[in-house]
């Protein structure tokens, strides 16, 4: 069963979306190295949001209730939070909701600028980074693939994407108040992850030419080399130098501090980093403008309707179709032991007619054709009682008629992987 714990800009303040992404990581592994009720579970952690996918064994009984609390603990004691603040901030999903939330995070829909570029690579890098920490399990593999997949195609068919609808250049529009001329903007940028990436082409569409790149982690040579930038070991000095200043780092800590700032320089700050890059105080000093996420995302443009809505409809459909597709998966046991069962009097059956002196195979020709024959219908029907959400009465029918005994399902096995 997949369950997903999330708060985002919607329901939970930034301070908190802050905090949770620091400990993020380390509270997906507690989950899993227990053991007891998690199989499975992926972090996806923006700038936007926090949100916990996993995989429980059972779907019934107390077990749904037991992995919320537990998963509330283990994120508040990696994080710091407090239990309560917790669950008054975070909704919880259960099984097909889960899907189809995950469908629209991954297409932009749910960003705080609804169609953003960076949340499909991000939501890319959180299975990745599961898989590392071997966190991940098959039916969380199936659903992301599965998100990465129709997030692409939303955007191929579709216009929700728009040009540059994305945090970094929201921020740079924002800041266009502030700039006289881009091309003489002399531009620090701390960071070197994706969102440094993004942030070098949207400047370099506004004509910047100067930019200098300081990683903290060290990255700086080989990011700018690559970009055609120059690299900085001197925060200060470059600091003092820089105009307007884009901050988009993984630090769990702030860079810039107001200790390092000069006084009385006019400069413009933009915090794209969550955690925060920058220390908030720093908006106190005298000169300094700063503009963080939580003062980006007022200013996020309305949804474009018609592309919203059609996207959403895209969603949907792919939600279904994946539900559909899982509850054919959970009657494959029963589809197996049928055709186990009828198989096995097949070969009594042909092993009689060999004795018997079927010399010329005829005979056990067509014992196999009537076979396939017999068993074309329940195949096909198992797969539409399955969508209609009558699954159990295929189940409990080939138990009842022919006294076997069911197995539950198990991930990764498809009813279309049979033969008909």
């Amino acid at each position: 069963m997949l369950l997903c714990l999330t708060a985002n800009h919607h329901n939970a303040s930034f301070d908190l979306l802050e905090r949770l992404s620091i400990g993020a990581h380390r509270a997906a592994e507690t989950l899993v190295e227990r053991g007891d009720v998690v199989s499975g579970a992926v972090v996806l952690a923006t700038c936007n949001r926090f949100e916990a996918y996993l995989e429980i064994d059972e779907p019934l009984g107390d077990t749904h209730a037991d992995a919320v609390t537990t998963t509330m603990r283990v994120i508040g004691e990696a994080s710091g939070v407090d239990p309560d603040d917790l669950r008054s901030s975070v909704t919880v999903l259960s099984g097909d909701p889960v899907v189809e939330h995950l469908f629209a995070v991954s297409s932009g829909l749910e960003s705080v600028i609804v169609g953003e570029d960076e949340i499909s690579g991000q939501v890319r890098r959180a299975l990745e980074r599961a898989r590392t920490a071997g966190t991940t399990s098959s039916g969380l593999e199936l659903l992301f693939q599965k998100a990465a997949h129709t997030s692409r195609g939303i955007k191929n068919r579709t216009a929700i994407s728009g040009a540059g609808r994305s945090l970094v250049r929201l921020g740079l529009e924002l800041a266009s108040s502030r700039v006289v001329d881009w091309r003489e903007a002399r531009v620090l940028l701390v960071g070197t992850g994706q969102y440094a990436g993004t942030t070098v082409a949207a400047l370099r569409d506004r004509g910047v030419d100067e930019v200098t790149v300081f990683s903290p982690s060290g990255r700086a040579e080989k990011f700018a080399t690559r970009h055609g930038l120059r690299a900085t070991d001197s925060l200060a000095e470059a600091l003092e130098w820089a105009t307007l200043v884009i901050t988009c780092t993984s630090s769990e800590t702030p860079v810039i501090t107001a200790e390092v700032l000069t006084r009385g320089t006019h400069r413009l700050i933009i915090d794209l980093g969550l955690p925060r890059n920058v220390d908030p105080t720093v908006a106190d000093i005298e000169g300094i403008e700063l503009l963080d996420l939580e003062t980006i995302s007022l200013h996020a443009p309305l949804e474009e309707l018609n592309a919203t809505s059609e996207a959403r409809a895209l969603v949907s459909e792919a939600a279904s179709e994946f539900a559909a597709l899982a509850a054919e998966q959970a009657l494959t046991p029963a589809v197996v032991a049928l055709r186990r069962h009828v198989f096995d009097l097949l070969e009594t059956e042909v092993q009689r007619a060999r004795s018997r002196g079927d010399d010329d195979g005829r005979i056990e020709a067509a014992l196999r054709h009537l076979t396939g024959v017999l068993l074309h219908t329940p195949s096909v029907r198992a797969r539409e009682l399955a969508r209609a959400g009558r699954g159990t009465e295929f189940g409990d029918a080939v138990s009842a008629l022919f006294g076997l005994d069911i197995p539950a399902a198990t991930a990764g096995t498809d009813l279309r992987d049979l033969p008909a």
